[in-house]
C-alpha cells in the first residue's frame, strides 16, 4: 500500500517522505502546485490546466486590465514559486509545480468570448499546445529554473489564443 500525507500518495521512491512533507505544508509548494491540484498522482498537468480553467471564469469578469494584470502577478509568482520547488526538490522542471498550466490557461482564455464553448475547446487547444511545445516553447524550457517552467506555458497558452480567436471567426463560439 503507497504512503500518504493528507490523504495524497507520495512517490517514496524518488522523494524522501521528509520532503514531500515540508512541501505539503509549505504555502509556496501549494501555490506552485495549482492550489494542490500538481500532487495529483494522475496527470497532474492537466489538473492544473483545469484549475486554471475554473479560476478564470472569475477573471473573465474583471475589466481586461485587471485581468491582465492578474496574469502578470501570478505569473511572477508562479517563476518565484517554481524555482523554489524546483530547487527543494532538485529537480529542474518538478512535475508537481502546476502553475504554469494554470497561467497558460489564463493566457489562452483572455480576449476570448467567456463561452462554455471557448473554455472547453481552450481546454482542449492549450493542452494540444503544452503537449506538442511548437517553437520556441521548447526551448523556452532551456531557460534557467523558474523562468523555464513558466515560459514554455505562456507561450502554449499564446499559441493556443491565436488559434481559438481565429476558430472564433468561423465556429459560433
Amino acid at each position: 500500500m503507497p504512503k500518504t500525507i493528507l490523504g495524497i500518495p507520495i512517490k517514496t521512491d524518488r522523494v524522501p517522505s521528509a520532503l514531500w512533507t515540508r512541501l505539503l505544508r509549505s504555502p509556496v509548494a501549494w501555490f506552485a502546485a495549482g492550489l494542490g491540484s500538481g500532487f495529483s498522482p494522475l496527470a497532474p498537468g492537466t489538473m492544473g490546466s483545469l484549475v486554471g480553467l475554473v479560476s478564470f471564469v472569475p477573471l473573465a469578469r474583471l475589466p481586461l486590465t485587471a485581468a491582465i494584470s492578474g496574469v502578470v502577478v501570478v505569473t511572477i509568482g508562479g517563476i518565484l514559486a517554481a524555482n523554489h520547488v524546483a530547487r527543494l526538490l532538485q529537480v529542474k522542471d518538478p512535475g508537481v509545480v502546476v502553475i504554469d498550466e494554470v497561467v497558460g490557461m489564463w493566457i489562452t482564455l483572455l480576449v476570448v468570448p467567456p463561452t462554455p464553448a471557448s473554455f472547453v475547446l481552450g481546454f482542449l487547444l492549450f493542452r494540444f499546445m503544452d503537449v506538442v511545445k511548437p517553437w520556441p516553447a521548447r526551448r523556452l524550457e532551456a531557460l534557467p529554473s523558474g523562468w523555464g517552467i513558466m515560459a514554455d506555458d505562456v507561450m502554449a497558452g499564446l499559441y493556443a489564443n491565436v488559434v481559438l480567436r481565429l476558430a472564433s471567426l468561423w465556429l459560433p463560439l
